[in-house]
């Protein structure tokens, strides 16, 4: 089948990607001139596990274009995604849209025969109807269809997510459009791909109902972590207690800094504002939002704490900037907040990670950023580890005990056991452990 993704973006890129090695050819669109030459270069403009070699092989085997021409792209598309960016609008929380409306308007210019039009983007409840009211008011002459289909991809393992997904949702109103929508995703299993057609609103609806569900276990696991801090209980332990409970299941069972990246900080957001336009309030979310966003902030009074109440003047390192491992997104990242209170504390900081280092360059005036982490750790004061890498499990401590001035670690994300780096001379702290 021929498609469109309009938007090179992470999702666009992954995407359109995975949907051309399933044989279909694919034309990604995006209007930034520089990121498309740029990836008909082979450079890609994102780290994620495994794209470069992806989108390379795609291009070789000529099922994986990009351009700036979305009327070309569109005009023999069989299907159109909608890929583009819907941020968080400044002052209400809300999604912007504009970049979703715009590309319908560009759509709707294009389109010279039956397409359906998907919304993969991550967008408010009604945000189907728009489009399609804006496409049947430019062309009134041609048939099409408005398909909500969410991603539910997890940075630093995408492709696997899209090729082996736990489940497929598409929210269609006709059946001539789940044809096309099932016809586009009949490579990803032999017998039946797992998915679940419902209507366009309920699709729409489940993607922040989803992630609104993950940042709530999220969040619940980090309030019983500082629970246990206060009654010398084991959070590790409570996780994995509750975890083997079928019912509640172990993932997002990880007590931390709190969640960032580019979904969870703005779905939940814009959840909170959908429900309280149509009089039905999630509660429990507007909690989950409020509570994260002061735990990110309090990550650093843990490091001044642990400083013995003052950094004024010391040198701290941090090990990991990207909100998680194996991504350097740092969109709403714990580490933004934790160098912005120990630097208006008065510290000097150093940082390194293994891929985020020029995405977090420009956002962390005044950091000194290390070619690695024994280079992080030296003379620093304490050294914090705030995202997980692999890199970071199996430091040679010898080695960072002998860099750092003062032997202090705080563990933000619980890598190593209490007490064997107190066995070792460290001065250490983790989250929700004695």
């Amino acid at each position: 089948m021929n498609i469109a993704m309009i938007g090179s973006g992470y999702v666009g890129l992954v995407s359109g990607s995975c949907l051309a090695d399933f044989g279909h050819n694919v034309t990604c669109v995006d209007k930034d001139v520089a990121r498309v030459d740029a990836l008909k270069r082979g450079e890609v403009p994102i780290f994620e596990p495994g794209l470069e070699d992806l989108i390379a092989s795609n291009v070789r085997q000529k099922r994986l274009h990009f351009t700036t021409d979305i009327k070309a792209a569109v005009a023999n598309a069989h299907a159109v995604f909608i890929a583009v960016g819907t941020p968080s609008r400044r002052g209400d929380g809300h999604a912007d849209l504009s970049y979703v409306y715009a590309a319908a308007e560009d759509i709707a210019k294009a389109l010279t025969g039956y397409c359906v039009i998907v919304t993969k983007s991550t967008v408010p409840v009604g945000t189907g109807d728009e489009v399609e009211a804006i496409v049947a008011k430019a062309r009134p002459d041609l048939e099409f269809a408005v398909v909500s289909n969410p991603e539910f991809l997890r940075e630093g393992a995408a492709i696997s997510d899209f090729k082996r997904p736990d489940r497929i949702v598409v929210g269609a109103e006709s059946e001539r459009a789940r044809e096309v929508m099932g016809e586009i995703y009949r490579p990803l299993f032999l017998n039946q791909s797992p998915i679940l057609f419902t209507g366009r609103r309920t699709s729409e609806l489940t993607k922040y109902a989803a992630n609104a569900f993950l940042a709530t276990k999220i969040t619940f696991i980090n309030e019983m972590a500082d629970l246990c801090e206060k009654v010398g209980a084991n959070v590790q332990d409570v996780a994995r207690g509750i975890g083997l409970d079928n019912r509640i299941g172990s993932k997002f069972l990880h007590a931390g800094p709190g969640y960032g990246g580019s979904c969870f900080p703005k779905d939940t957001l814009a959840l909170v504002r959908t429900a309280q336009e149509a009089g039905a309030p999630v509660q429990i979310v507007e909690t989950v939002e409020r509570v994260n966003v002061a735990r990110k902030k309090q990550m650093a009074e843990r490091v001044i704490a642990a400083c013995g109440g003052s950094v004024a003047g010391k040198r701290i390192g941090l090990l990991g900037l990207a909100f998680k491992p194996n991504t350097d997104d740092m969109r709403d990242a714990p580490s933004l907040d934790i160098v912005a209170a120990l630097t208006a504390a008065g510290a000097k900081v150093a940082a390194f990670d293994p891929e985020a280092t020029e995405q977090a360059r420009p956002l962390m005036p005044g950091v000194e950023f290390a070619e690695d982490a024994y280079e992080c750790a030296a003379s620093a004061d304490a050294l914090v580890i705030v995202t997980e890498w692999d890199a970071f499990r199996a430091l040679d401590l010898d080695l960072i005990h002998q860099a750092l001035k003062s032997p202090v670690i705080v563990d933000l994300r619980n890598i190593y056991r209490p007490e064997d780096m107190r066995r070792r001379g460290f001065t250490y702290q983790s989250i929700g452990r004695p």
